[in-house]
């Protein structure tokens, strides 16, 4: 069982792929993660956790969640991790969170997609040719991470050195609590009131009022707002201004114009 959350489709993206190469049942954790549903989830296949990386690690909510989900059924579980470049210490957490629940981590691997932190000034946002080399590098790598499964090969990914957990856990926290804020975010008039942003945000943070979004005190800057709105009506501050808001959806094309692809 493939189990994913994705704000703006990079890790849905390799989710579903994975899932078709696999024959195995994919599920969009948002809805549960939004109504904190743990029932039981049960599966012979074994688990594959699909995530993201925010701030070098899995989102909190994500981890929040997963500790408290109880898994039947197979013992096994892969965790693949998405991020613009740099996965921190999600693999040790991850395997922490599973060997508390006795069950068995084979190991994780790491996608290098195209960013979609939109809102900061510290990364740029790719290029259409960077986006495009991310994206069909880790179309390739998919292949090879489904072979390992099959034959029941861990998963390997660059080692995580002790100092970087000593920085990353303390870091963490205090950067999400700091700078993690909605406070920036706005509508123009070319929102239409259409309650997508509500429906995607996994922390519940936004409610219509007056037909327009309105942001609360919880966020984890996932982009999904921003990255989703059909009328690119969302903005944060001035940062995000004549900046492309990125989704997967708009770069699909890329796979298709690669001929060593079958999508």
């Amino acid at each position: 069982m493939i189990l994913y959350f994705s704000a703006t489709g990079n890790t849905e993206f390799i989710a579903k792929e994975l899932a078709k190469q696999l024959d195995d049942e994919c599920i969009n954790l948002l809805t549960r993660i939004k109504k904190q549903d743990y029932s039981d989830l049960t599966s012979e296949k074994p688990y594959i956790i699909c995530a993201p990386v925010y701030v070098c690690e899995m989102p909190r909510f994500l981890s929040k969640y997963l500790k408290k989900q109880t898994f039947l059924g197979s013992k096994d579980v892969y965790c693949i991790f998405t991020s613009g470049g740099y996965c921190g210490i999600s693999g040790p957490l991850a395997k922490s969170i599973f060997k508390k629940k006795k069950m068995i981590y084979h190991g994780h691997a790491e996608f290098r997609m195209p960013r979609n932190y939109v809102a900061n000034t510290a990364y740029p946002m790719l290029s259409p040719e960077e986006i495009k080399e991310r994206i069909l590098d880790s179309n390739q790598k998919i292949t090879s991470v489904v072979s390992d499964i099959k034959a029941g090969k861990k998963l390997t990914a660059r080692h995580v050195f002790f100092f970087e957990t000593l920085i990353t856990l303390p870091f963490n926290p205090v950067w999400c609590k700091v700078k993690l804020k909605a406070d920036d975010f706005y509508t123009t008039d070319k929102c239409i009131g259409c309650g997508k942003c509500a429906n995607l945000c996994p922390l519940n943070n936004i409610s219509l009022q007056g037909n327009k979004p309105v942001w609360g005190n919880q966020c984890t800057h996932c982009m999904a707002c921003i990255g989703n709105c059909p009328t690119e009506a969302i903005e944060y501050g001035t940062i995000t201004q004549d900046k492309d808001k990125y989704n997967f959806g708009k770069y699909r094309h890329f796979l298709k114009e690669d001929s060593s692809t079958p999508n």
